[in-house]
């Protein structure tokens, strides 16, 4: 069975990776943007960029910095028309021999742990996996309101209704 290639695919080979920062920027291609789009179930990705930044920290380690750029569209949760979002980030990801990720990192570090598995670092899949996780989980649009069935009740909490006086109901 082959392992499917990730869409937004930016391979650095290991040998590359040097104390000196190795800087990469990169963007998806309309194709990538498309297939990135199917994956994360958005109705388009207008764009997608970042800047990248490889550092090798000990024969083992290598420490990702990556800032991010997208504009896309999602589908409102309650009215399914389409909403604009635009969202920049950063984030570090740092990679080592699969046994590291026990051993003690310094607790002022806001790192991911990733296993450092063959000969590369595909930055492009670490930044549409980032990017994936920085979407809104539910995007709503203007327009689409709340309904009294999801408005908090008023005074009384949840179960006012069960404790008001009134006739029972018949079943």
């Amino acid at each position: 069975m082959s392992a499917v290639a990730p869409e937004f695919s930016r391979l650095i080979p290991l040998s590359r990776v040097e104390p000196r920062p190795l800087r990469r920027e990169i963007a998806a291609t309309e194709s990538e943007r498309a297939a990135l789009a199917r994956r994360f179930d958005l109705v388009a990705l207008d764009r997608l960029e970042a800047a990248v930044e490889l550092v090798r920290r000990a024969d083992e380690e290598i420490v990702l910095h990556a800032a991010f750029a997208a504009d896309f569209v999602q589908s409102c949760i309650v009215t399914l028309d389409p909403v604009g979002g635009t969202l920049s980030a950063s984030f570090v990801l740092r990679y080592g021999a699969p046994e590291a990720e026990a051993a003690e990192t310094d607790p002022q570090e806001d790192w991911v742990y990733e296993p450092l598995v063959g000969e590369a670092i595909d930055i492009g899949e670490a930044v549409a996996q980032e990017f994936s996780l920085a979407l809104p989980p539910f995007p709503r649009g203007p327009e689409a309101g709340l309904d009294a069935a999801s408005e908090p009740p008023g005074d009384g909490g949840p179960f006012a209704v069960l404790s008001s006086p009134g006739e029972p109901e018949q079943r």
